[in-house]
């Protein structure tokens, strides 16, 4: 008897040898109980391992995808989301019994997971098929009905940084395809309140039930973001709000605010050369997307109100020294001065508005102050402004050139080419009508679609031709420019003084 039980210690032994050396592995040649082809199984995870390891098994890949699931990458992120998925089934957001899917999975280990814990309906999706695990889809549209999941998942951050479709289209198939009441889990690197909400903002038709950070696998992700929403009963997925009167209203969200109170502090004293003073102000300035991060936006947007020629501030600033983050973005230059419309024929990712931004849509007068007859260069031409048709005081007193020109709403214009859900900057140089348009951005509420604005405010400024005196160009003092600009900040808006 004393035989026998030493024969099986002696078997014990060797087996645990080998599972420690080895990695669960037979390759060597070492005694062993279990098949060779089990390695990649998870032990002790739940009762579909059998089920898994069939469905693996039962792939036409070569060796390639074979030597995948013996990897010792592979092995660890099965782990991972195993455990996961057993905290999240803990919590009730998923049984045995749930119809799962998972969402741009290159390789589906997630989805293996799933199965390893008994979630056996679970399927995973991505732009280039991996049988059995994930399938294939290259259309925006996802190939299933409405209403088809009690469980979604994105993992490793991938739902922004590696998505084949455009962000807010995957965002809609996500809660088109998940079932009411159903649960939607995403891992993401939202490090700061502001990328936080971008990602809320994202899925209009969920509600959010909890946020954790959890440690990541590997350290491309060392930390993640586990973010749990539920998906309403009886939403719709809307993009826009079709009431015209609630869109007036708006509130800016307090994680804006917290940026506006870390932002550079306003030149309250009225600078004596201003043309260096301003200038060199640029230097001071801390951009939102030096403070926060900008993942989750639908778009990305650039406008540029008053933009003159490509090269003055879109190609030598925002082109060259706005930090993007590596993001694309649309951009929109708005111009009345029509001697620089023909340069933007050629530049491509570049919509040009020949038009004057206005409060409304009406014919007006635009006013050039150069001399006659010199030759009109990008450099020496005046700065124009406009004024309407029907001011005959301003017909009289200039002499400079003078052009009709059509001007539109600009407040409306941007309630109908941007979202909420968009990252919107805009830079506003309009020589004066900036006292017009920033009150109108309030009453449409307009302004809340913007998340930064550079702002050059014109005011009766010290002349640099001519010490001790005063532009006659403007009316405004610079204290009315200072009460603009605190106005702006005050109800949290991150404005910049520009030059």
């Amino acid at each position: 008897m004393k035989v026998l039980l030493f024969g099986v210690l002696i078997i014990i032994v060797r087996f645990a040898y080998i599972v420690t050396t080895t990695g669960e592995s037979c390759n060597l040649g070492d005694f062993c109980f279990l098949p060779d082809n089990f390695n990649f199984v998870i032990a002790g995870t739940g009762t579909g391992v059998s089920t898994s390891n069939k469905a693996v098994e039962s792939t036409s890949a070569g060796t390639s995808q074979s030597d995948l699931y013996r990897s010792k990458d592979w092995i660890k992120a099965v782990h991972f989301y195993s455990d996961v998925f057993h905290d999240l089934v803990s919590d009730g957001y998923m049984s045995a019994i749930s119809k799962t899917l998972c969402v741009e999975t290159p390789r589906g280990d997630d989805v293996l997971a799933l199965k390893e814990i008994g979630i056996l309906d679970s399927i995973g999706i991505y732009k280039k098929a991996s049988k059995p695990l994930v399938i294939s889809s290259k259309e925006n549209r996802l190939p299933f009905d409405e209403n088809t999941f009690d469980f979604i998942f994105s993992g490793g951050d991938r739902l922004d940084k590696t998505a084949q479709r455009p962000l807010d289209l995957t965002v809609s198939e996500i809660q088109r395809t998940l079932k009411p009441e159903g649960f939607f889990v995403a891992h993401v690197s939202a490090k700061d309140t502001y990328s936080f909400n971008s990602f809320l903002d994202l899925f209009n038709s969920c509600k959010l039930i909890k946020s954790r950070d959890i440690e990541g696998y590997d350290s491309s992700m060392p930390l993640i973001r586990e973010i749990v929403l539920q998906k309403k009963v009886g939403s719709e997925i809307v993009s826009k709000d079709s009431d015209g009167n609630s869109r007036n209203s708006c509130s800016v969200p307090g994680y804006k605010r917290d940026l506006v109170r870390n932002a550079e502090t306003l030149i309250m004293e009225e600078p004596l050369k201003p043309w260096i003073t301003l200038k060199r102000n640029i230097m001071n300035i801390k951009y939102l997307t030096a403070m926060a991060d900008i993942s989750f936006k639908s778009r990305y947007v650039y406008v540029d109100v008053g933009a003159r020629s490509y090269g003055s501030s879109i190609g030598s600033w925002f082109k060259k020294q706005y930090p993007k983050q590596n993001r694309t973005f649309d951009v929109y230059a708005i111009e009345a001065d029509k001697a620089f419309y023909e340069e933007y024929r050629v530049k491509k990712g570049v919509t040009l508005l020949p038009y004057a931004a206005w409060v409304r849509n009406e014919t007006l007068r635009f006013e050039i102050n150069h001399d006659p007859g010199k030759e009109v260069k990008e450099k020496t031409r005046g700065m124009g402004r406009i004024q309407p048709v029907k001011s005959s005081l301003s017909s009289r007193s200039f002499n400079g050139e003078v052009n009709e020109i059509e001007g539109f709403d600009f407040a409306e214009w941007l309630k109908n080419t941007v979202t909420e859900k968009d990252f919107v900057v805009m830079k506003m140089d309009v020589e004066g009508t900036e006292f017009d348009l920033i009150p109108r951005l309030f009453e449409t509420g307009a302004i809340c679609l913007i998340d930064e604005i550079f702002l050059e405010c014109h005011y009766n400024r010290w002349q640099r031709c001519c010490p001790g005196q005063r532009s006659s160009k403007y009316e405004k003092t610079y204290g009315q420019c200072l009460d603009l600009f605190t106005s702006l900040r005050d109800r949290g808006v991150l404005v910049h003084q520009w030059w």
